[in-house]
């Protein structure tokens, strides 16, 4: 019985390193961003922006592919700088905002993809519509403590392309001279910082 327990504590103890390496980080939002750029009558690129994103992070520093990333954006935040378009995004035209308010993503795989480098692959869900999604990801940076403040940081930048039409936001106009106002591929930058908060010191 007592070689049992000694085996069962010795288990356990080889278990603590791993789970110690896993941390969980949230997102940051002064400091986490959401980005969009899409052809515009065939011309130009439009960027917008959304004001609102929060998520977690669980970083697994032994196994980064044991990590993952849950994003959520409100829709309803977007931001093109030109009102008239805003409202025209928000309505049933395109994101339908008082239907579906957010956009999330959800990992469901993380790869190695080179230094510092990472291919995650999650279920993206726009309008209503679930697709799988592949994020290029640079990070996530080594942690950082900002003087004064009681959590650890770091951050991670990816990005990632879609088709307007795979989640149901086809409006579009034709162009006299060919060609339409809309394009339909979407080019997304997420920029995150995301915070560890530390454990309460010792009184």
């Amino acid at each position: 019985m007592k070689m049992l327990l000694k085996s069962a504590i010795a288990a356990a103890a080889l278990t603590v390193p791993s789970l110690a390496m896993a941390a969980e980080y949230v997102f940051d939002p002064a400091h986490t961003t959401a980005q969009f750029a899409v052809k515009h009558l065939m011309v130009t690129n439009v960027r917008g922006n959304f004001g609102k994103v929060t998520g977690k992070l669980n970083v697994d520093d032994k196994d980064i592919t044991k990590s993952s990333v849950d994003v959520t954006i409100d829709a309803s935040t977007i931001d093109t700088r030109e009102p008239n378009r805003d409202n025209h995004l928000k309505s049933p035209d395109f994101f339908d905002v008082a239907k579906y308010p957010n956009i999330t993503f959800k990992s469901t795989k993380v790869e190695k993809a080179g230094d510092k480098k990472l291919k995650v692959t999650g279920d993206l869900t726009i309008h209503g519509v679930t697709k799988q999604a592949v994020l290029d990801v640079d990070g996530p940076t080594p942690e950082i403590k900002y003087p004064g403040q009681p959590e650890m940081r770091r951050g991670a930048s990816a990005t990632t392309k879609i088709s307007r039409k795979d989640f149901g936001l086809t409006w579009n106009q034709a162009l006299e001279a060919g060609g339409v106002a809309v394009g339909d591929e979407v080019t997304v930058f997420l920029e995150i910082e995301a915070l560890r908060k530390l454990p309460a010191p010792a009184k």
